[in-house]
């Protein structure tokens, strides 16, 4: 009974991570396509697209924290496994653990950060607080502090199910090893 309700919560949590994912990969995109929009007004017509500069703050963050959750899932947050990945071959169940307590740790801290955030949400919501410059550019900042909020809960829900389902350890990324004097030359 437990591990069927892991593995449904485990399902929909990778649904979302994976949702949100591709929601910041669109805005990745779409600031792609404002800031070419800047560079072509400000060299050709002489007139730069108001707000250039805070939606490329906003976005930085919205990307950051709409992609936490999937880079947790997929195990490709950035840290230094160096030491794990040494010990495994000596002291697998040591090496379990300590994964265990590290993702237990990390739990806690993207926890923390939902913690604080959700009350700033809850306040911006309520005040409609804004960001910019009156007249100019403004953006309301609670969709800001809804998305820190959400990535960083989401991203502690998946570090809380590495944590139960005890996964033993991430599985690495491989390059193909090719024989470049083949014919035809190297394989992609």
């Amino acid at each position: 009974m437990l591990k069927s309700a892991i593995g449904g919560l485990s399902r929909v949590a990778n649904t979302l991570a994976i949702a949100a994912n591709i929601a910041g990969t669109c805005m990745v995109l779409a600031l792609v396509v404002i800031l070419n929009v800047d560079v072509v007004a400000r060299g050709v017509f002489n007139a730069p697209l108001k707000g250039t500069y805070e939606i490329v703050q906003l976005s930085v963050v919205f990307i950051v924290f709409l992609q936490l959750a999937d880079v947790v899932r997929v195990d490709r947050l950035t840290r230094s496994d160096g030491f794990l990945n040494l010990l495994h071959s000596r002291k697998p169940g040591l090496t379990a653990n300590l994964r265990r307590i590290i993702n237990a740790i990390s739990a806690i801290f993207m926890g923390l950060i939902a913690y604080i955030m959700f009350p700033e949400f809850l306040k911006m919501w309520g005040t409609q607080d804004f960001f910019g410059i009156p007249g100019v550019f403004t953006v309301p900042w609670w969709p800001i502090k809804l998305v820190i909020a959400s990535g960083s809960a989401l991203a502690c829900l998946i570090f809380a199910l590495k944590v139960v389902s005890a996964q033993e350890r991430p599985k690495l990324v491989r390059v193909p090893e090719h024989d470049d004097t083949s014919a035809g030359g190297p394989q992609i």
